[in-house]
């Protein structure tokens, strides 16, 4: 775990913020997220910032240069701090906490304790807060601050009557120094041994020198020396901001950017397993005989079924090789042969249907792939929010299948988006839709809207505008009719009439087809 919340650092951090804020005005203190606290000071052309980042497990402390406050969202917190001005900061003893006091008498604390941590603000005299600033932490609000301040008995004598347990006689160590002891053998070491390694790490914990180091994957920092350090800092504020812009900015940038990789890289994988599968089929249906083959022979010799003979053998003209012939109770040879042919003619429209589909799949992967090599280059925040904004429209579904507001269906590889609610018809189509994909909704009545995507997309074949209308239908007050109207236009012509009823829109440009209203289980190119 990284020491900048540990005693040993904010030891050296609390001088530095006395030396910097001691004498300055408290011009604003507010947030921005729940999670955030921002003072901003004044100390005659001088501005300075303090930024307490609460939110575990990224408890941070940031001193900005500068800090641009939104103009909406920041409500301020803590008002009767302002114009107040800042007399010492200091860190409470053997304490993970930092004291600021005012002119004025008031207290304010930063009390860093992981998902604990919290800002606590007390009156003058007063000894539990009259704010907090996570007002969810209960227990916060009667803490008496001179409780904070705790005593430890660090001599050898104390050492050996706790047979040299590191933890109970320093229990401020944390897990990086405990680390460094376990490496020096410490556990196994003899009670001497121990006491020398004691001091000497607590001589490096008195080493005014910071290095950020990386950890189990992650940045953090450390008093310890390491060979392999990122950076090292004599300016206890200068190694808290490197450490905020790595562990917090560049973190969470790493974080979304890598969430976002791995979306697109398993819609890659599925339509790449899609396409190895999709031509083995292909392969098996173009290699093997027709059904209708085994027709013809049937045909050529109904003279050889006689009743009750149901099950007979001959000679397949085709191969030059027997075959036998077993018929259902009471079924004729021609209803057996007329099935052989249906079943030959559905095998071309899956044929079809299948070079369809891979022609859409072929085009997605040829998109992800051109995605995934633009995202490969974004190197910021500022990158990566104008690649989310670019691509909206191309961005994964990332809510869990309960949470997204559409069911998703694919029919020959193109995606069908179909609204859960009046709520959700207005989500899908202001969050997810693209002004390009067509959107469809059974005629006059309430009920789903339904969305075909199709950016990158061929254009979408007949077959498949109707099947999205028949979930249109089916999904609407129409769905007991034998023929439902549904209207159909592009996302760009649906617009949102401010104040209307949640799913309710105006439509321009839009067509009517007829429809039978069908649910995804009604059809097998229907794939939930």
């Amino acid at each position: 775990m990284s020491m900048h919340l540990n005693y040993h650092f904010l030891r050296f951090l609390a001088p530095a913020m006395q030396e910097r804020f001691a004498g300055s005005t408290i011009k604003a203190c507010f947030s921005q997220n729940k999670e955030e606290l921002i003072l901003a000071m004044e100390r005659g052309q001088e501005k300075y910032y303090l930024r307490a980042h609460l939110l575990a497990p990224q408890v941070y402390i940031e001193f900005p240069a500068r800090f641009v406050r939104a103009k909406h969202n920041s409500p301020t917190i803590f008002p009767s701090l302002l114009e107040d001005k800042i007399l010492s900061c200091s860190v409470f003893s053997y304490e993970r906490a930092l004291k600021i006091e005012l002119i004025s008498g008031q207290v304010l604390v930063l009390k860093l304790h992981g998902n604990r941590s919290n800002a606590l603000l007390y009156a003058p005299e007063g000894i539990t807060p009259s704010e907090l600033f996570k007002k969810s932490i209960k227990e916060d609000l009667v803490l008496d601050w001179r409780a904070l301040h705790r005593g430890l008995n660090l001599s050898r004598e104390h050492f050996a009557a706790l047979e040299g347990n590191a933890s109970q006689f320093l229990p401020t160590l944390g897990k990086l120094p405990r680390t460094w002891l376990k490496e020096k053998g410490y556990p196994e070491a003899e009670l001497p041994v121990k006491w020398s390694l004691l001091e000497e790490l607590l001589d490096l914990l008195d080493s005014p020198l910071f290095y950020l180091v990386e950890k189990e994957g992650e940045v953090q920092l450390s008093l310890l020396p390491e060979d392999s350090s990122i950076d090292t800092f004599s300016d206890p504020l200068s190694a808290c901001n490197a450490l905020y812009y790595r562990a917090v900015i560049l973190g969470n940038f790493e974080k979304e950017k890598n969430q976002l990789l791995k979306s697109y890289q398993d819609q890659l994988t599925k339509i790449r397993s899609y396409l190895t599968k999709s031509e083995e089929s292909l392969k098996e249906l173009e290699n093997s005989p027709p059904p209708s083959q085994v027709a013809d022979v049937v045909m050529a010799h109904l003279h050889a079924f006689s009743v009750p003979e149901q099950e007979v053998e001959l000679m397949n003209f085709y191969t030059g090789k027997p075959i036998k012939i077993k018929l259902k109770p009471n079924q004729k040879p021609q209803d057996f042969a007329a099935n052989l042919y249906r079943k030959s003619k559905n095998r071309q429209l899956e044929v079809e249907q299948l070079l369809r589909t891979r022609k859409v799949k072929l085009q997605a992967e040829a998109s992800l792939l051109s995605l995934l090599a633009q995202l490969a280059e974004v190197k910021d925040f500022r990158g990566l929010s104008s690649f989310r904004k670019t691509n909206k429209e191309d961005l994964p579904v990332q809510k869990n299948e309960e949470s997204r507001p559409f069911k998703v269906f694919e029919v020959e590889g193109y995606t069908i988006w179909v609204g859960k609610s009046a709520k959700d018809n207005d989500e899908m189509l202001r969050e997810f839709a693209h002004k390009d994909d067509l959107w469809l909704h059974a005629r006059q009545v309430p009920g789903s809207h339904v969305i075909v995507r199709r950016k990158g997309m061929p254009p979408v074949p007949q077959q498949v505008i109707e099947r999205a209308g028949s979930l249109a239908a089916y999904y609407s007050k129409l769905k007991t009719d034998s023929l439902c109207p549904v209207i159909l236009t592009e996302v760009k012509y649906v617009r949102k009439v401010k104040g209307s009823a949640p799913g309710s829109v105006m439509v321009d440009k839009e067509k009517v087809i007829l429809v039978v209203p069908k649910g995804p289980n009604e059809d097998s190119r229907v794939k939930n």
